[in-house]
């Protein structure tokens, strides 16, 4: 990582053209205050002035930054700048005029939750970030959630076509069974981005008036680049984004004008850390309703979790066969021919390759493949380990009787 004291404007005129994969830029927001806020234990304060003579000023500021900023960036590359309400449309009229406005990639809007005292306005909840590339062959990496709980991820899961009357139907083949849509990853990333402002204790927190969470600039470092690629942030500040890039093996540069911004992004490049974020984590599992123990033996395979479904906990990513394999897992207290039952009714309509099984207790019932030749039981590991120690003390008492035999 390579840090720089200074005026960014001066030292990226020194840098090589076409060499970033990535900007980043959080200047300052045109709020005609002086930022300033200190650690915790107020052994450290950190401020810097955000006053302007007038917007011309703001505009010519960013305008000549932004040219160097295009310079330096690849013919793949893209700038991220990081704004809010007041100046957000200063700051889109100059991203059109340098880059032009069919490089406008996306708007955007980091929501998160902050709490104040009532005002007799709207409570500001989100800024903005501006995508553009520097050309049109740019990199972009996408990025997936997870459906949301009220997706029927069997409905996805089935191939759809337009009937004569331009309405969406499954397609089915010759003997009326839906056929498969694939595999599917999950929902494209659109551009609200819930990720939460950093509370007061947070870890990662240094006391710097602007700092952003890690996980804001790791999404936007993944989206953008690959490993090994080089990052710029000319307003480097509290060091976030270089912290982002180091965790995800990017190289970066760092630029500001504040010693004390210097100062403690490389303090924190000794130690680089973020903070898990609890709040996304309850937020995602309070909705969901798949069965966390069944998925818990599908751990190390690629699979999409089945939301609403009695008889498929999941269906596993193929890759190159025809469609996603169902799996069920059987459940404490359930025989293994009601497993199976319920894995077949649920997944005999969906065309596909195969259905699995786990089986998780031994079961001296049915030979499930005399009834369900579509179906292929997988012990689970307890279960297999179980059944290897039986055959072993079966083989023990017979040694032991042919011993005595003798």
């Amino acid at each position: 990582m390579q840090i720089h004291l200074g005026d960014c404007l001066e030292i990226t005129k020194q840098l090589p053209d076409e060499k970033m994969d990535l900007v980043y830029l959080d200047p300052p927001f045109f709020t005609q205050k002086i930022q300033k806020l200190g650690t915790r234990d107020r052994s450290r304060e950190f401020k810097f002035n955000d006053l302007w003579k007038s917007t011309d000023t703001y505009a010519e500021f960013l305008y000549k930054r932004l040219q160097e900023f295009k310079r330096v960036l690849t013919s793949t590359g893209s700038i991220f700048f990081h704004c809010d309400h007041n100046a957000s449309h200063i700051v889109r009229l100059i991203l059109d005029e340098v880059f032009g406005r069919d490089m406008f990639r996306a708007e955007i809007i980091w929501h998160y939750r902050r709490w104040s005292n009532s005002q007799k306005t709207l409570l500001p909840s989100h800024q903005n970030i501006y995508f553009y590339s520097k050309t049109g062959d740019y990199k972009f990496n996408q990025i997936y959630e997870d459906y949301s709980p009220s997706t029927n991820i069997d409905q996805i899961l089935q191939k759809r076509k337009r009937d004569e009357f331009g309405k969406a139907v499954y397609a089915r083949n010759e003997n009326g069974v839906p056929l498969s849509n694939g595999d599917k990853n999950g929902v494209p990333m659109n551009d609200v981005w819930d990720i939460p402002f950093l509370n007061p204790k947070a870890k990662e927190r240094v006391g710097y008036p602007t700092q952003k969470p890690v996980l804001l600039l790791e999404r936007i470092i993944q989206i953008s680049t690959d490993e090994g690629d080089l990052v710029l942030d000319p307003f480097c500040g509290s060091g976030t984004t270089l912290v982002a890039a180091s965790l995800l093996n990017r190289s970066g540069i760092g630029i500001d004008i504040s010693p004390e911004a210097i100062e403690i992004t490389k303090e924190r490049l000794e130690m680089p850390s973020k903070t898990v974020s609890h709040l996304m984590e309850v937020g995602r599992d309070a909705y969901k309703v798949a069965d966390e123990k069944a998925l818990a033996y599908l751990e190390g395979l690629d699979f999409v979790a089945v939301q609403r479904n009695n008889g498929i906990d999941a269906f596993l990513k193929t890759g190159n066969l025809n469609g996603s394999i169902p799996v069920r897992v059987q459940r404490d207290g359930e025989s293994l021919i009601d497993a199976a039952f319920a894995l077949h009714k649920a997944a005999k309509t969906k065309n596909v390759p195969a259905m699995i099984l786990i089986a998780t207790q031994i079961d001296l019932g049915f030979n499930i493949g005399d009834l369900f030749s579509d179906i292929i039981i997988i012990d689970s590991t307890a279960n297999a380990i179980t059944k290897l120690m039986q055959k072993l003390k079966s083989i023990d008492r017979e040694e032991i009787s042919i011993a005595h035999a003798t």
